[in-house]
């Protein structure tokens, strides 16, 4: 019952989130340019740019940055290949206004890719707490308002990733 709860919830949220049909150009663009903050290319240039570049302490964040983003990802992708949750875009019915990368939803993995490397940064140099946190926040909430991830998914990914920054950390 508990599960039902939560999945109607999920759902109620993210109809309630996700751009309408009629959204501005403008609007959809936004969304979609700060969702591809979460993707790859940006998530692993964001690790590895400054391990490449840096150092001292800033070296070693982007170590740990790039460690937590790789176990991160297969953590989510592990268990994205055992819930197999159907996109929100195709079960409500609705156009997705982004790319979808793969057929599962659960965990978003923009989320946690996002969040792992943020988390990282936050946690070494906590001037940039802020500003980075709430950036992978907007990137999770860009995964629901583009029709990509119900809710729940962009929370369990970015728990994920802060667990896996957590452990990172205290195994270094």
């Amino acid at each position: 019952m508990l599960f039902h709860r939560l999945e109607h919830e999920d759902r109620e949220l993210f109809l309630r989130c996700v751009l309408a049909e009629t959204a501005p150009a403008g609007s959809r663009l936004i969304w979609q340019l700060l969702t591809h903050v979460g993707g790859v290319p940006a998530t692993v240039a964001l690790a590895l740019v400054p391990l490449a570049l840096a150092e001292g302490q800033l070296k070693v964040a982007a170590v740990q940055a790039a460690w937590a983003l790789t176990i991160s990802h297969l953590v989510v992708q592990v268990i994205k290949r055992n819930v197999e949750r159907i996109r929100p875009h195709e079960a409500a019915r609705r156009s997705a206004f982004v790319e979808i990368p793969d057929r599962f939803s659960f965990p978003s993995g923009h989320s946690a890719a996002v969040m792992s490397v943020a988390f990282i940064h936050a946690a070494t140099f906590h001037s940039l707490a802020v500003p980075m946190l709430v950036l992978a926040g907007l990137v999770g909430f860009s995964r629901v308002r583009l029709g990509a991830h119900y809710p729940g998914d962009v929370l369990v990914g970015q728990l994920i990733a802060i667990a896996t920054g957590v452990a990172v950390r205290a195994l270094w």
